[in-house]
């Protein structure tokens, strides 16, 4: 086990809500493994200010929901992080192999998974749910060691930490509500009118849905939002009759979506803001594009990893696309396999 680490995992409700609720926070320091309480009312603030800015490695499994929790929750990310879960896949186990599973394969030891649909923010807590929270970092520590060596024999430590630090680009966790529209990837390539429309509708649903604190989906599905952007209605008698649109959003938002569009169209009218519509993007040659898929796999058969971990089918297609801001052409990559591809795009 390290002495400078810390084994750290989360259990937080998202079903019904816009943010994660974080609802316990489980800790193995020294080989002593807590469970805290995060809805008994405690204070806190000394532990989580330790946890993000403490020397300490941070060892997660799986980390991106736990700091989407975190950001929501505290406004902040843990620093110095280790993904156990990022780790195993550089060293060829599946790129999504769970806890329970990396645990067995490591280790040897068989884990319960009969609380994993549990609502954790139901009190009191059973026996059996601690059990199991306390269980998901009781053997993190060792798994670290365990990878922490298998990356070092493998040349492989870079990868990890690069690929750990990615985590913490808070972008991931929070958007603002003026660039919620990029979460819908038709909006660019819309005729300007309607695409301004959307924008507008996409930023209002994003703070509406921080609001209430209810999932984006349930103020106003994606099919809907669109749906009202290319209709434009006036009035919320033109919202009548629209794919996917509750009747009791048309009676209780129908008139605040109308204003709403009628500003949007004001402000495109005025030059605000200034909008292109994008080609539509040409697919790649599909020989190209499995000529280049084929580098991707047999450079991952080398390495004994998935394919998917150097560059994904979408980062090949970007890549004859002309575009350098890819994942497969920045950082570690970049060398394994990015350069490989730009030659045979090239070619």
């Amino acid at each position: 086990m390290s002495e400078n680490a810390i084994a750290c995992d989360t259990e937080f409700v998202r079903t019904q809500t816009y943010r994660p609720h974080l609802c316990v926070l489980q800790l193995c320091i020294d080989n002593v493994q807590s469970c805290i309480d995060l809805l008994a009312g405690l204070d806190t603030s000394r532990l989580i200010e330790q946890l993000m800015a403490g020397p300490q490695i941070k060892i997660f499994h799986a980390a991106k929901q736990d700091f989407e929790a975190f950001y929501c929750v505290y406004g902040h990310l843990p620093d110095l992080v280790f993904d156990t879960q990022i780790a195993a896949g550089l060293l060829g186990f599946q790129p999504q192999i769970g806890y329970a599973s990396i645990v067995k394969e490591l280790i040897g030891i068989d884990l319960p998974k009969d609380q994993t649909r549990t609502d954790w923010s139901k009190r009191p807590l059973t026996d059996a749910q601690i059990k199991y929270a306390l269980d998901d970092v009781a053997h993190l520590n060792e798994v670290f060691t365990i990878i922490c060596d298998r990356l070092e024999a493998a040349g492989r430590t870079e990868w990890v930490r690069e690929d750990c630090a990615a985590l913490l680009d808070t972008s991931l966790y929070f958007i603002p509500a003026d660039d919620a529209w990029r979460r819908l990837a038709s909006i660019p390539y819309l005729p300007v009118p309607i695409q301004a429309r959307a924008r507008s509708l996409a930023g209002w649903r994003e703070d509406r849905a921080r609001e209430f604190d209810r999932p984006r989906q349930w103020i106003l599905s994606d099919k809907a939002l669109l749906a009202i952007a290319h209709a434009d209605p006036a009035a919320p008698s033109e919202l009548q009759g629209l794919n996917d649109l509750p009747p009791s959003v048309i009676r209780k938002r129908g008139q605040e979506i109308c204003t709403l569009l009628q500003a949007a169209n004001a402000d495109l009218a005025a030059g605000r803001p200034d909008l292109r519509q994008a080609p539509t993007p040409v697919p790649p040659d599909k020989k190209l594009v499995q000529r280049l898929s084929g580098i991707v796999r047999g450079t991952a058969d080398e390495l004994g990893v998935a394919p998917e971990l150097l560059a994904t089918r979408k980062d090949v297609a970007g890549i004859l696309n002309g575009c350098d801001t890819v994942r497969a052409l920045g950082g570690w990559r970049r060398k394994v396999i990015g350069e490989a591809l730009l030659t045979a795009a090239g070619s």
